[in-house]
Parts: C-alpha cells; structure tokens; sequence
C-alpha cells in the first residue's frame, strides 16, 4: 500500500488562497482596500500552509 507522508505544499497553498480570497472579494467588495485584502490573503493562506505542514 503506498502511503504518502509528505504533503504537496503547492496545492495546498492554492486551495487556501482560493478559499481566503472567496472572503477577501467579498471585503473588497464592500469598499475594503484591495491591497489590505491581498495582504489578508497571502498571510492566511501561508498560515494555512503552515498548519497543513505542522499537523
């Protein structure tokens, strides 16, 4: 049985970015700066990432 213990990183990072972003567009669309929602998003999804490679 194959078992793979090393997590992809990558798609990690993109499902969170996704997932953060569905949020962010929905600030900025409610008059948020653009770039503060980008901020928010980058640092969730590392900080997803992060948690993903932890546990």
């Amino acid at each position: 049985m194959h078992n793979n213990l090393r997590k992809d990183w990558l798609v990690s990072l993109v499902i969170a970015a996704l997932g953060a972003g569905v949020i962010t567009s929905f600030a900025v669309n409610q008059g948020q700066n653009p770039f503060i929602g980008l901020g928010i998003t980058a640092i969730s999804a590392l900080f997803a990432v992060t948690l993903d490679s932890l546990l």
